[in-house]
């Protein structure tokens, strides 16, 4: 069961995304608490759970490809309804539980609650996402980075890849550009109000490739999941132009 607060949110092309959030009481299935997925045994028991989905031996690029399973399934939810909806809901890492489903990777989130409206209207994206980016992701990659040393930036990267693709996807069901300016600004400022580096600014470039000068969505890093057996270099990875020795480059698109 969805949240309904949540309802007008899933509708077209965001409508699997109904079930991704519950509440205590909807779903009965066992969930991880979030900070226990930065934790030696956490992580190990999430690496070694997915290692039977996903074969490989590379840790780093076990975790990179389970963290983006992670971060599509949170976000996407949960940045659309802070801008669509003006509502902020709880997701600190200490307060949610995260249900694995086939394949031993995120299906769903367990909330506290279903959150509230802002009652003032936050002074900048920094504010506004303080609870998703300061609360969750931070402490969450930072936990990640400790026990498996995969870099910070891949991660982050990962992260945003799926931000920036969602606020185009916002964008382009003809919302209005006041609604989503501050998703838009986490994408874009370099540099928060605090004088911190923000990880998530400018996580692709749109560049042109080929005699057609085909227009490519390229990621700022790559997320090293070619070093998994069986998978290929990302369509918008940005070594597709030189990809490293062994790499497999991904299927042309047909049809």
């Amino acid at each position: 069961m969805s949240i309904p607060a949540l309802a007008p949110l899933f509708v077209g092309d965001f409508e699997h995304y109904r079930d991704v959030l519950v509440l205590p009481g909807q779903d009965d299935r066992p969930g991880v608490p979030g900070r226990e997925l930065t934790t030696p045994e956490g992580v190990e028991n999430l690496l070694e759970t997915y290692r039977q989905f996903q074969p490989g031996d590379d840790r780093r690029a076990l975790m990179s490809l389970w963290s983006r399973y992670y971060f599509v399934r949170l976000m996407v939810p949960v940045v659309a309804a802070n801008l669509v909806l003006g509502r902020e809901l709880p997701v600190n890492l200490d307060r949610i539980e995260v249900i694995l489903g086939e394949g031993g990777v995120p299906e769903s989130f367990r909330l506290p609650d279903e959150g509230s409206a802002f009652s003032e209207a936050p002074t900048d994206p920094f504010e506004r996402f303080h609870e998703l980016l300061d609360q969750n992701l931070e402490p969450m990659i930072d936990g990640w980075n400790r026990e498996v040393k995969i870099s910070r930036k891949v991660l982050w990267n990962n992260a945003a890849n799926y931000l920036e693709w969602l606020i185009g996807a916002l964008g382009g069901l003809g919302l209005p550009e006041s609604m989503l300016a501050d998703g838009q600004a986490l994408v874009r400022t370099e540099i928060r109000g605090d004088g911190r580096t923000n990880p998530l600014a400018n996580p692709v470039r749109y560049v042109e490739r080929g005699e057609d000068r085909e227009t490519l969505r390229q990621r700022r890093y790559c997320c090293i999941r070619y070093r998994l057996p069986d998978m290929p270099l990302c369509a918008n990875c940005p070594l597709i132009d030189r990809p490293p020795k062994g790499a497999r480059l991904p299927e042309p698109v047909t049809g």
